[in-house]
């Protein structure tokens, strides 16, 4: 019987170098688009994956995270007060319940393979997620929903691609998929045979790329635990999954949305202004300020 996927892991623990300054004293990832934080978003999109617990990995300078989504009862009381009532139903709707979430702290830099590493003794024997909240994703459903369908009808391994931008393979983890000779026919979710990062130009094995979210199997943590470090001097991922495919299988999810990459000044620009748009309440508000810039 297929274990649920009941836990995600966020690797929170970056710099956040491509958005500076603006990350110097906030972590990259509690940075707004349109009225919240990045990170809302991407726990909401956890939630709404029937994902029970979450954990984080942080790094030193990191409170606000575990700040934000625990109760700020002078906020509250002071909304109570005012009779703000819908305000202070969006505070509190990000609050984590009790046991709901785990911050871990990722002593060093190594990589994201050690950042996901460290979550090993919460997540334990069981299937679970992994989330990178720089990629925020516009979907519906949401991104993470459609991994776990996926992996409710395949079982195994679950790496969620999107078409790469022309001419810039080279710049990401490419998937190689099974059957390439049919890849007309081919649906959105195909079985992997390998993955190669960052290809050289004209050698990529498909036009997919690792977009942000997966569903592992908890045997990546015993190739991590002794993963020699790969690209950049650090622990990689990719060299982990890539071990794991000779003996388990992974199938490649293309997943159905649009992704903006948050960790760049201008992906974050972009989000911004798609989300403003896409607002419930203000969207349309959004929309005429900015044709009022244009």
């Amino acid at each position: 019987m297929t274990k649920r996927v009941r836990k995600a892991v966020l690797p929170v623990a970056g710099l956040g170098t491509r958005v500076l300054p603006g990350a110097k004293t906030t972590p990259k990832n509690m940075l707004n688009v349109f009225d919240r934080p990045i990170l809302a978003y991407v726990v909401d999109e956890a939630r709404a994956a029937g994902i029970e617990h979450i954990v984080f990995i942080v790094s030193r300078g990191q409170g606000a995270i575990e700040d934000y989504f625990d109760a700020s009862p002078e906020i509250e009381s002071a909304l109570e007060a005012k009779g703000k009532a819908d305000i202070l139903a969006e505070v509190r709707a990000d609050v984590g319940q009790p046991g709901q979430m785990s911050f871990i702290r990722q002593m060093a830099p190594l990589g994201l393979g050690h950042a996901v590493w460290c979550a090993r003794d919460v997540i334990g024997d069981e299937p679970f997620a992994v989330m990178l909240p720089d990629m925020l994703m516009a979907a519906r459903p949401p991104a993470l929903a459609q991994a776990v369908d996926a992996y409710d009808t395949t079982g195994g391994n679950i790496i969620v691609v999107e078409p790469v931008p022309e001419g810039e393979a080279h710049k990401y983890g490419i998937v190689a998929l099974d059957d390439r000779a049919n890849e007309a026919k081919r649906g959105r979710l195909n079985k992997m045979t390998g993955m190669v990062e960052k290809p050289a130009p004209g050698t990529e094995p498909s036009n997919l790329f690792i977009s942000g979210r997966y569903i592992l199997q908890p045997d990546i943590f015993r190739i991590l635990e002794s993963q020699p470090r790969g690209a950049g001097g650090e622990i990689q991922l990719t060299d982990a999954m890539a071990t794991l495919m000779k003996t388990q299988t992974f199938h490649a999810l293309e997943y159905e949305g649009t992704t903006y990459d948050c960790g760049d000044k201008l992906g974050l620009l972009r989000a911004n202004v798609a989300f403003a748009l896409a607002h419930r309440d203000l969207g349309e508000a959004a929309r005429a300020a900015i044709k009022a810039l244009l």
